[in-house]
């Protein structure tokens, strides 16, 4: 028997994609309106793109890491 193997999603609702990176729904928007984490509309529900949390996770994991050897 084939296991299926379900693909990443390209984009989740906002209270997924806040749940994902463990931070609220407030500060996902605050991200969102600085242009920091990418969203799509479809019809009136807004959607967080995978893509974008995966970049600032990495952008700010990057960063973390550059204060924590400068000091």
């Amino acid at each position: 028997m084939i296991a299926e193997v379900t693909p990443a999603p390209l984009c989740v609702r906002v209270h997924v994609a806040a749940r994902m990176i463990g931070i609220g729904r407030t500060k996902l928007y605050e991200l969102i309106g600085s242009g920091e984490v990418e969203t799509i509309k479809v019809g009136k529900a807004t959607l967080v793109t995978t893509a974008s949390l995966n970049a600032m996770v990495e952008r700010r994991r990057i960063q973390a890491a550059s204060v924590a050897s400068a000091a």
